[in-house]
């Protein structure tokens, strides 16, 4: 009974609950009373959501074209007109320094395969109306004085974890003989320092020493480590 000041007492009544009798819970809810019983198995139903692949048809258009154009190289045109000769780079450098690994890393960028052996020059296509050849030049003098000659661009590779060895000497005494063609170095194995600061200050020292050597302000390109037996691809597309 509720009694307000001035009023009489009235009883307050509220409705009983009703039970749901239809919709999914209400089913749900049968279905697994049913089970539990024994009067039914139960069955597993197949989600649609789950299982089901709704790809927007544009997009994925869109996404197959952009991976075959990714893959497609540039091919030489062949139609009979006078094409200049491939450029000849010649990758220079005493042994262990990384020369063989650098063409096949060049090679990967170039042409998107991977070159197991090295046995002669190698030539990729580099675009519609040129094509560059790689060379890897030997340690003896012949081979030296043999590139120097022929070579427009000389990619000297430097190990970083020793400096300037006998053989890059070797050569830069004779590109000054027999003509110096365009050089620029590749400083390797910087994934052998530990720390930093020595890592900085070896650069600057190389650096230096490269100028003094070649001519001031030649390009010297640091190759921070290997993945997967290459170079990085982001240090190959600026090199």
């Amino acid at each position: 009974e509720v009694k307000m000041p001035g009023e009489e007492s009235t009883n307050q009544t509220h409705k009983s609950y009703r039970a749901r009798r239809a919709g999914g819970k209400w089913e749900k809810k049968q279905s697994a009373r049913r089970v539990r019983q024994g009067g039914e198995k139960e069955v597993q139903k197949r989600n649609n959501k789950a299982f089901a692949v709704k790809v927007n048809k544009k997009d994925l258009q869109y996404r197959m074209n952009k991976a075959t154009n990714h893959t497609h190289m540039p091919e030489m045109k062949r139609t009979y007109i006078e094409t200049e000769a491939p450029s000849v780079v010649a990758v220079v450098g005493p042994p262990k320094s990384g020369k063989t690994t650098l063409i096949r890393s060049l090679v990967k960028r170039y042409t998107k395969h991977n070159l197991a052996t090295i046995t002669g020059p190698v030539t990729v296509v580099a675009g519609k109306q040129r094509r560059v050849t790689f060379i890897e030049a030997g340690t003896d003098l012949n081979s030296m004085c043999d590139v120097a000659k022929i070579a427009d661009l000389v990619i000297l590779t430097i190990d970083g974890s020793f400096g300037f060895e006998m053989e890059t000497f070797e050569f830069l005494c004779i590109i000054h003989n027999v003509g110096f063609p365009r050089v620029m170095g590749v400083l390797t194995h910087l994934d052998s320092f530990k720390m930093s600061k020595k890592l900085k200050k070896m650069k600057h020292v190389m650096k230096h020493r490269f100028w003094q050597e070649v001519v001031q302000g030649a390009k010297l390109f640091f190759l921070s480590g290997l993945e997967g037996g290459l170079y990085l691809s982001r240090e190959m597309i600026n090199l």
